[in-house]
């Protein structure tokens, strides 16, 4: 019974959103966020240069998409900004996270789907606060190694790219000790809106904070475990069982194997492969609910050569473009493939649907 629940929850969700799967002519709102601080390692901040390089714009605007570039923004570096808790460059990261968050809000409010490039995973700071402003409602699905979860206090390293979501989440704002450039920061979600996937890397005080929380993860383990396909049933089972409302996705490009994606500066070994990546963004742009999404940690200053940084920028635009509706054969979603709605599944039926 519970397993003919969930597949028609599934089914119904990808009727309900068939019109919005295909429709043409959205608006794409695209924002550069050329920045490092967030981390030690420079060159970072060119990664939207050579997203934009291999073609992202092209291929956007070939797919049907209107596509209005918001260039990249400037951010200041401040000359002083020491160390603050242990946590580096508190400032610099803070300010340029609320000029990324009122530009992100103004993209969204404009009726675009936005995407950031980044830059560092400090930015989901500001890209996901700008895009709550408009949608409060909103989930978040974190494509990640890392789980990005630690905050001031369990960081090992105080960089803040490894403690976005901490910032972001209400069930930790007792834990955050007011940092310099981070006032205007204000919770937006709860444990229950996060789903992680492709955890392989997470220190132990971010799993202690998974655990005391509830978050819902699906490690680099749990999809040999379960599959592809099944932990996107259960992602969406788990935000989006209740109501329909926008998700924000958060993708850093280390979420695939090394192999795969060569430039980065944090990648660990046994990510997913390029089928799996692409199809969670193929899953998600068949909800018809995506309204915001980050492509973030393309380093081309760490790529052993130049094809190593062609390899990763051409893997950011497929993930982005995939997003927005770019498929495969047999990604999208027909009528003609569905059952009638009225249809009933005996157990066995159900087994060869779901297996």
């Amino acid at each position: 019974m519970a397993l003919r629940g969930s597949l028609l929850r599934f089914l119904k969700r990808q009727m309900d959103s068939v019109q919005q799967c295909r429709k043409l002519g959205q608006s794409v709102a695209v924002v550069g966020a050329p920045f490092s601080r967030g981390q030690k390692r420079r060159g970072v901040e060119h990664g939207p240069r050579v997203i934009r390089a291999a073609g992202l714009e092209e291929r956007l605007s070939n797919m049907g998409c209107n596509v209005c570039d918001y260039g990249d923004l400037s951010f200041t570096h401040l000359n002083i900004d020491e160390t603050y808790k242990g946590v580096h460059f508190p400032r610099t990261v803070g300010l340029a996270n609320k000029v990324l968050a009122d530009t992100v809000s103004r993209a969204v409010g404009s009726g675009n789907t936005c995407v950031m490039l980044g830059g560092d995973h400090s930015l989901a700071i500001g890209s996901v606060q700008g895009h709550s402003q408009h949608c409060p409602d909103l989930c978040l699905i974190w494509v990640d190694a890392h789980a990005d979860i630690n905050t001031p206090l369990t960081s090992p390293s105080g960089n803040l790219h490894g403690q976005s979501v901490a910032f972001l989440l209400k069930d930790l704002q007792n834990k955050i000790p007011e940092l310099p450039g981070f006032s205007w920061v204000t919770p937006c979600l709860s444990a229950s809106d996060i789903v992680y996937i492709g955890l392989r890397d997470v220190d132990p005080g971010e799993h202690g904070i998974l655990k005391n929380c509830g978050i819902k993860f699906f490690s680099m383990r749990d999809i040999d475990h379960f599959g592809i396909q099944r932990v996107m049933e259960l992602t969406f089972d788990h935000l989006l069982d209740r109501k329909q409302r926008p998700i924000h996705l958060s993708f850093d490009i280390d979420a695939f194997d090394p192999s795969l994606a060569p430039a980065t500066g944090t990648p660990v070994i046994g990510g997913l492969t390029y089928r799996e990546g692409i199809y969670i963004t193929e899953e998600i742009h068949n909800t018809g609910l995506l309204s915001a999404m980050d492509l973030v940690e393309v380093n081309p200053m760490l790529g052993v050569s130049q094809e190593a940084v062609g390899s990763t920028a051409s893997l950011a635009v497929d993930v982005i473009a995939s997003s927005l509706g770019q498929t495969r054969e047999g990604a999208h979603v027909s009528f003609d493939k569905l059952p009638p709605s009225n249809t009933t599944y005996e157990a066995e039926d159900e087994q060869k649907v779901c297996l």
